[in-house]
């Protein structure tokens, strides 16, 4: 009995490493060919393609060349600048759009509808006009800056590039939030203070654990935006060397310099790390995803 039971193991192991090619199957839904083979022409032709004629550029410089270019001391300065401002306006940004998807999803007040559209005001609006908006209203004198106190200064200067980012970086936080908190319901936060639990309790226990693969994912690319950010940007940084510049910037600097192998190794850099940060959210996303089924 007990060969009986080693034969059929091997067997259905066999078949498990026999198992065909994805693409071999018959799928359920039928036009996988046709919609499979679109998609990776849509692909190749407006993503691989242009990726591809970047680093083949880049390929033409010397290892020497190439590092000369992206170690240059504005441009290593460019991407402190562009690092820590993506992080700060990351923070700010999952902290004020996880409030406003919970104020938009769990709460009905007058103007709900106008708050949730004004959300995707960013997508919808060109980031120069918003850097402008933005420097307009804060410069001394202006709506907002005349009320900041005394020696605080946001346009035109490093925390002019943080609200730049913050500004364009918010909605991808509360779009990605909000369809979960509006998945989870209300019922369990009844459940939990029928059950005995403080307000505190409900929160950190019942609601938040299952939001964080949102906040994380909608945090992420809030902070994979705020790298590339320019047009809001450069209208509020004042664009001073080692001070208010970011990476985005030298690349155009770079350009009207004319110096296009500096600019395309510029790039590189921070195609390279955007992807890495792709990559590693897809890492996170898993864990924390394979973190809750357990949980469960």
């Amino acid at each position: 009995m007990s060969r009986t039971l080693v034969g059929e193991a091997q067997a259905s192991g066999v078949k498990t490493a026999l198992k065909p090619l994805f693409f071999l199957h018959r799928p359920i839904m039928p036009g996988f060919g046709l919609s499979f083979g679109f998609s990776v022409l849509y692909l190749s032709i407006i993503v691989l393609l242009p990726l591809s004629a970047l680093f083949m550029y880049v390929s033409d410089m010397s290892l020497a060349d190439y590092w000369r270019a992206i170690t240059d001391k504005r441009v290593v300065s460019s991407y402190q600048v562009t690092v820590s401002a993506a992080f700060y306006s990351t923070v700010i940004a999952s902290v004020v759009g996880f409030i406003i998807a919970w104020i938009i999803t769990r709460f009905e007040f007058p103007g709900r509808r106008l708050i949730d559209a004004l959300v995707d005001l960013p997508f919808a609006l060109p980031t120069s006009v918003a850097g402008l908006t933005l420097a307009t209203l804060f410069v001394p004198g202006g709506w907002f800056g005349q009320f900041l106190p005394e020696g605080w200064k946001v346009a035109y200067q490093y925390p002019g590039i943080v609200l730049a980012m913050t500004f364009t970086s918010l909605p991808f936080v509360v779009r990605i939030v909000q369809p979960v908190i509006e998945e989870l319901g209300a019922e369990y936060e009844e459940v939990a203070h029928t059950l005995g639990a403080s307000g505190w309790q409900t929160f950190s226990k019942v609601v938040f654990p299952p939001l964080i693969p949102a906040l994380v994912t909608g945090a992420s690319q809030a902070f994979i935006r705020s790298l590339g950010e320019f047009g809001a940007v450069i209208m509020i940084a004042g664009n001073i060397p080692f001070k208010t510049e970011v990476s985005s910037l030298m690349i155009f600097v770079r350009l009207q310099e004319f110096n296009y192998p500096a600019a395309a190794a510029i790039a590189s850099v921070i195609l390279i790390a955007s992807l890495l940060l792709l990559f590693s959210l897809q890492l996170v996303q898993n864990r924390l995803l394979g973190w809750q089924r357990r949980a469960s």
